[in-house]
């Protein structure tokens, strides 16, 4: 059976097309993905849902996958210390063919199903953790492997893959299918299917480390001040919380190291202060002054 990824485009021709309407077309197939997304929002839940619990009671969330699924893994993976201040990171994420393959593609790495299991194990992988398999055909060995041997291993599974009934989706405790189609280049997934991928990590490392405390209102307050953006954006939200000037509020944000930290040690304020600068937080739209 032809997987839905596969199919040949409605588009044909491109070689003929101008640079204009190529554009134009591939826009117009990328609205897709959302609403894709959008219909597998039960899932999505029922996934984020199983990572909440694991990471609550102290596990790991591994994503696994080989080309472009493996590393929009990594990609949200290493997003979890800077953003969230995550240190030591509970997300691990592993590709086919080692960190070599990140930014070259490995050929044939994908291909040996025992690999993934065997890289998990040198992270010493458990029950307690939870592994999700990214695969947009859900057919990669390196990834349905790893998940066949931790079911057997009874590590929780899940799955981020672009067509249904997959090989990888019955070896997932909690599948995600989003239904993308075909590719604007027939079997290019790196396409609507990259996005999709990308749209539901976002989405679930997001709203996973919101549940676990680790954003107040709608800011970073755990975020590293690992660059000078960060410690400009810490500073004005303080001078917005707090009342303070910038030259204070930058002073207190570099003392203490976190915005958490300024807000924590400051609980002496009385309450309706408290309230009164988090109001005129959410009247003034939550904006920065810069970005």
């Amino acid at each position: 059976m032809e997987r839905l990824t596969e199919q040949p485009s409605p588009h044909r021709n491109l070689h003929q097309l101008e640079l204009a309407e190529l554009l134009r077309l591939i826009n117009q197939m990328d609205h897709e993905v959302p609403q894709a997304v959008a219909a597998a929002l039960p899932q999505i839940e029922q996934l984020a849902s199983a990572m909440l619990e694991k990471l609550q009671a102290g596990g790991r969330i591994f994503y696994l996958g080989a080309g472009t699924s493996g590393r929009l893994g990594i990609v949200d993976a290493s997003e979890w210390p800077p953003t969230f201040g995550l240190d030591p990171n509970p997300a691990i994420a592993l590709i086919a063919g080692g960190d070599a393959a990140i930014r070259k593609a490995r050929e044939f790495a994908e291909d040996d199903p025992e690999r993934g299991w065997l890289d998990l194990q040198e992270h010493k992988v458990s029950p307690a953790d939870l592994v999700v398999g990214l695969s947009a055909s859900g057919r990669t060995p390196y990834v349905v492997g790893a998940l066949q041997h931790c079911r057997q291993h009874g590590i929780t599974t899940g799955c981020i893959t672009c067509n249904r009934q997959t090989e990888l989706a019955a070896h997932s405790d909690f599948p995600v299918e989003v239904i993308t189609g075909p590719e604007f280049i027939a079997g290019s997934t790196r396409m609507k299917c990259g996005t999709a991928q990308k749209l539901v990590l976002n989405m679930l490392s997001t709203a996973v480390l919101i549940r676990l405390g680790h954003v107040w209102d709608n800011r970073m307050v755990d975020m590293q001040l690992s660059n000078e953006k960060l410690i400009d954006r810490g500073a004005r939200l303080l001078m917005q919380l707090m009342a303070w000037d910038y030259r204070r509020a930058r002073h207190i944000l570099l003392q203490y190291g976190s915005v958490r930290k300024v807000l924590e040690a400051h609980r002496k304020l009385p309450q309706k202060n408290i309230e009164q600068t988090r109001n005129f937080m959410i009247d003034k739209g939550g904006s920065d002054a810069r970005h």
